[in-house]
């Protein structure tokens, strides 16, 4: 009898291999033949689940994103709304080994996407999403203010959270977990003191 594969989670190891490719050696060395012998398979093998090294690329982005929404959806989200801000972005922080590795990905992969349409398709739709979310967790902190000023707060913690995302891939030694959640928290507060 054949052996039974399922692709969607074969698509997801091989995706996973371009994740360890590139924290190793660099976005630059992802080669299909290099994913392919980080995953064990031959380059036929990967072909079958992606046509095109940018196909795998794209997916291995989307798979990062799909990574940060799993999180959130099994959140428990606190009723007070600074706690379930915090709950919530400390999320999409560098906080341990498995958000590091998204987080050195995504660096790599958007920094890529300034020459790579596909992939820059991809980060603005990340991009934009992190900015709805920043409005939507922002006004709820700013009951009193004007619809300008949480727009302004709101850009400013997607500009902080952007900042944190590349020190924590940059310097991990100095963006420990205990820094990023410092900085975090003490932007939360100011930002709840004004409103």
């Amino acid at each position: 009898m054949p052996k039974v594969v399922d692709s969607i989670a074969r698509r997801r190891e091989l995706a996973q291999a371009v994740w360890r490719v590139v924290r190793r050696d660099g976005l630059e060395r992802a080669s299909v033949r290099e994913v392919a012998r980080e995953a064990g398979v031959s380059t036929g093998s990967l072909r079958h689940y992606f046509g095109s090294q940018s196909e795998l690329m794209v997916f291995a982005m989307r798979l990062v994103i799909e990574h940060i929404e799993e999180r959130l959806a099994a959140l428990e989200v606190p009723a007070d709304r600074l706690p379930a801000a915090r709950a919530v972005f400390a999320e999409l922080l560098p906080l341990d080994e498995e958000r590091q590795a998204e987080n050195e990905v995504w660096v790599a992969f958007t920094a890529r996407s300034l020459v790579e349409p596909e992939l820059r398709e991809l980060s603005n739709e990340a991009y934009g999403r992190l900015r709805a979310a920043c409005r939507k967790w922002v006004a709820p902190l700013l009951p009193e203010a004007a619809a300008d000023t949480v727009e302004m707060e709101a850009e400013r913690l997607f500009a902080l959270l952007d900042g944190l995302a590349v020190h924590g891939a940059m310097h991990p030694e100095q963006a420990t977990a205990d820094h990023l959640l410092a900085v975090l928290d003490h932007h939360l507060h100011q930002v709840s003191a004004t409103g």
